[in-house]
């Protein structure tokens, strides 16, 4: 009843104002379509389970060219005792920031700052203290005002986290976003993100 309700578009209700409407079932009623509904091997909304997700592909640290080391700190830590959810976002600007700013690679633009557009991140394991972290960095993809950092945190060599930045390069003066200069995108290239 319920599921051939449902199929028909109806209303279903079980408010008190719904008894006796067209479409709406009382309580009890509700309660025995539902129960009648699975008896009979139909399915309802209320029970419905998104199919299985697909597996996360596997993520390892050899796919990211630059890569760098940190301790997970006391303060790190929030009243669950594992790293808290926001600092995994530091751990991926630690790493980030190491690779713009280093002058050996080449990848500041005079009159000009990278600034943050997005984030993403997906939690994979806890992280606990004491301990230490591999932030692994590289570059997914390069528009013409933007890049897009790739990253992951692991903890002895299983990953932790997994992140994307996009960072959006603007002038100093104007704070207007401004093309990406051919050399920095050339010396960029060579921090993309390997595939295995």
């Amino acid at each position: 009843m319920l599921v051939q309700a449902a199929r028909n578009g109806r209303r279903l209700s079980s408010g008190a104002g719904a008894r006796g409407k067209e479409g709406n079932l009382p309580p009890v009623r509700l309660i025995a379509a539902l129960a009648q509904g699975y008896a009979d091997g139909g399915s309802a909304a209320v029970n419905d389970q998104t199919p299985a997700r697909p597996r996360r592909p596997e993520v390892r640290l050899e796919q990211f060219p630059y890569r760098m080391g940190d301790i997970i700190r006391f303060g790190d830590l929030d009243p669950q005792s594992h790293v808290n959810n926001a600092v995994f976002s530091t751990y991926f600007e630690t790493g980030r920031v190491a690779l713009l700013r280093d002058p050996k690679y080449g990848l500041r633009v005079p009159g000009a700052a990278f600034v943050l557009a997005r984030v993403e991140i997906d939690f994979r394991k806890e992280l606990h203290w004491p301990g230490t972290i591999e932030i692994g960095t590289g570059i997914a993809e390069i528009g013409r005002r933007s890049f897009t950092y790739a990253q992951a945190i692991f903890h002895e060599g299983i990953c932790a986290a997994t992140g994307r930045t996009t960072m959006v390069l603007i002038d100093q003066a104007t704070r207007q976003p401004r093309a990406l200069p051919e050399d920095v995108v050339a010396r960029m290239k060579d921090f993309a993100l390997r595939e295995t």
